[in-house]
C-alpha cells in the first residue's frame, strides 16, 4: 500500500512540474519583436525557465515585466547545440518595465530555452511579478 500511496504521490508532483510553465512557440519568421513566452515569478523560487519550440532563431531578446517589480539579476541563454551564454542583467524593474535587448552570441543556433535569476521586491498587496520573454528576428 505504501509503494501506490508513494507512486501517486510522486505522480502527482511531476505532473504539476511538468505542467507549471508552458513551452514558449514561436511560430513566424517574420522580422521583429516576438513573443516568445511568459512566466509568473513567485516568492517561492528565485529562477524560472522559458523553454523554446518552433522557429526558435532570434537575434537578441528581452524581458518584460507586469503586475509587479522584479530585480532580475541575470539571464541564461540555452541553445540547442549545448552552448551556454550567460547575460548580466542586475537591472531593478518596476511593472511595465522591461530590460534593454541583449544581442545572442549564436543568432544562428536555435534556442532550447532561456532562464533567469531574480528576486521578487516586496509590494504591499503581495503580487507576482508576470515576466513575458521576447526576442528579435
Amino acid at each position: 500500500m505504501k509503494k501506490v500511496f508513494g507512486f501517486i504521490l510522486a505522480f502527482a508532483v511531476f505532473s504539476t512540474m511538468a505542467f507549471a510553465q508552458d513551452p514558449g512557440i514561436v511560430t513566424s519568421d517574420k522580422p521583429g519583436w516576438h513573443k516568445i513566452g511568459e512566466v509568473k515569478a513567485d516568492f517561492k523560487k528565485e529562477n524560472e525557465s522559458i523553454v523554446v519550440m518552433g522557429a526558435d532563431q532570434f537575434k537578441s531578446i528581452k524581458l518584460k515585466v507586469t503586475d509587479a517589480p522584479i530585480n532580475i539579476d541575470k539571464v541564461i541563454v540555452y541553445y540547442e547545440s549545448g552552448a551556454t551564454q550567460e547575460l548580466a542583467v542586475a537591472n531593478q524593474l518596476q511593472a511595465g518595465g522591461e530590460t534593454k535587448s541583449f544581442d545572442l552570441k549564436n543568432a544562428s543556433e536555435d534556442l532550447k530555452k532561456v532562464a533567469f535569476t531574480y528576486k521578487t521586491l516586496p509590494n504591499y498587496r503581495g503580487e507576482k511579478a508576470h515576466v513575458e520573454l521576447y526576442g528579435l528576428k
